[in-house]
């Protein structure tokens, strides 16, 4: 009998929406049955959050020489690392919350590499106080791929409906296309193809977005992106026995998928991937970086400092982030 994976919860920015998330879905007794959750963050933060939601809880503070499997519902375990000001204000851009969210994520990605962790689930960072904190990063992916010392890599979105790997992301659009090489679309599929494959689709349908549109329409559209950039990809993946198809109008295309009609969709950039995941609803997207060595998944929504701190966030996409966490967890 597999025993129950250990889930590192990251706080993300103590500023936002994280430590009301985490509060209100380690509230779920089934979390409990699946997996022992452990937050990484400030054990102050989320009495703080705790508070606000009229929630009691009793909070286990811990360091990473206490056994980590210790957990039951009513119990919320922290990994204390006593980053922020107790007057650390919700909803604003603060460098210290930048710099806490990195260190967080650090600290989870260390035990996980020591095995002392399964997995790591991310609530959302601030980019803004993130590079006020000192550390330029993009976002999440990028800091996991570094310190992981990963090169190929994507993020991928999942929702029960639809699911997204994406070529580029965090870069303006004429960088992202300029970026676009067969080279990468091909490894992109390729992560594609053995994602779905490792969770049990046998040989997964993968749908490919052109970047014109109408797919260039044959040349009537853009400057031969497609033909130059796209297809070249495509065929070499065929060749290896990947069953994909494109590249296909994404106007179309992602109707298609969320129909059944492709398992996965390759997107080319940020918001031809992530508009139509987030139309189908905030609450049921989860994020997960594939390509590194260990698991990661995060909720699809940022800080959301303008409902910070007013007990009213919902928790629903951290849930879905945290059972993908337990279902990707490597088996012990």
């Amino acid at each position: 009998m597999s025993k129950k994976p250990i889930i590192g919860i990251t706080m993300g920015d103590g500023a936002g929406v994280g430590p009301e998330v985490i509060i209100k879905s380690l509230q779920h007794q089934h979390l409990y049955v699946e997996a022992h959750p452990i937050v990484i963050g400030d054990a102050s933060r989320l009495e703080k959050a705790a508070a606000l939601l009229n929630i009691p809880i009793k909070l286990k503070r811990v360091n990473d020489q206490d056994s980590l499997t210790e957990t039951a519902h009513g119990e919320i375990q922290c990994l204390d690392l006593n980053l922020l000001p107790a007057d650390l204000p919700f909803g604003q851009v603060a460098a210290e919350a930048g710099d806490a969210a990195f260190q967080y994520l650090k600290k989870a990605i260390e035990l996980a590499n020591e095995g002392k962790i399964d997995a790591i689930c991310t609530a959302p960072l601030n980019k803004e106080a993130l590079h006020k904190g000192g550390h330029q990063y993009p976002g999440h992916t990028e800091i996991l791929a570094e310190l992981t010392g990963t090169s190929d890599f994507s993020m991928m979105l999942s929702s029960p409906k639809l699911k997204v790997i994406h070529v580029t992301t965090h870069m303006g659009l004429i960088d992202a296309i300029q970026s676009i090489q067969p080279q990468r679309v091909l490894k992109v599929i390729e992560l594609a193809h053995e994602t779905l494959s490792k969770s049990g689709i046998s040989s997964p349908k993968i749908g490919v977005c052109g970047i014109n549109p109408h797919a260039g329409e044959n040349g009537l559209f853009g400057y031969g992106e497609e033909e130059e950039k796209i297809i070249p990809a495509i065929e070499e993946a065929q060749a290896k026995g990947i069953e994909v198809e494109g590249p296909l109008p994404a106007d179309t295309l992602f109707f298609r998928a969320q129909r059944g009609d492709f398992d996965i969709v390759v997107a080319m950039y940020h918001d031809q991937g992530h508009g139509p995941i987030k139309v189908l609803g905030l609450e049921a997207g989860v994020n997960i970086t594939v390509g590194l060595p260990i698991i990661r998944t995060s909720v699809d929504h940022g800080t959301a400092f303008d409902i910070a701190g007013k007990g009213i966030a919902d928790e629903g996409s951290m849930l879905e982030a945290l059972r993908q966490a337990i279902e990707l967890a490597p088996e012990k």
